[in-house]
């Protein structure tokens, strides 16, 4: 299933890692392993943030792409399911809202 996954990192905790430099080479593996179809850097109530959408197949793949965070980069993080267009396009929106409508 496609997810957006949404890592929040805080401020004090990620700058002792970009002036050890350790910040980027981290965040590299950490890409390298989850391998997702994108991501994006921006920031969030002021926090550095990533934005990666994966694929998790099954429930218990959760703790693969949340822990390197977590444990890495003391990190917060959301997931919520994403669809594609090709997605929305089959979900049979006009039958479920001449069901539910």
């Amino acid at each position: 299933m496609r997810m957006m996954l949404t890592a929040r990192f805080p401020t004090e905790s990620f700058n002792d890692l970009v002036r050890n430099g350790e910040a980027g080479p981290l965040m590299q593996s950490i890409l390298a392993e989850l391998k997702p179809e994108a991501v994006y850097f921006t920031d969030d109530c002021g926090e550095r943030t990533a934005v990666l959408i994966i694929d998790m197949e099954k429930a218990s793949d959760l703790p693969k792409f949340v822990e390197p965070f977590f444990l890495k980069f003391n990190a917060d993080c959301d997931l919520r399911v994403v669809m594609s267009p090709e997605d929305l396009a089959g979900a049979g929106l006009a039958e479920l809202g001449k069901k539910w409508g």
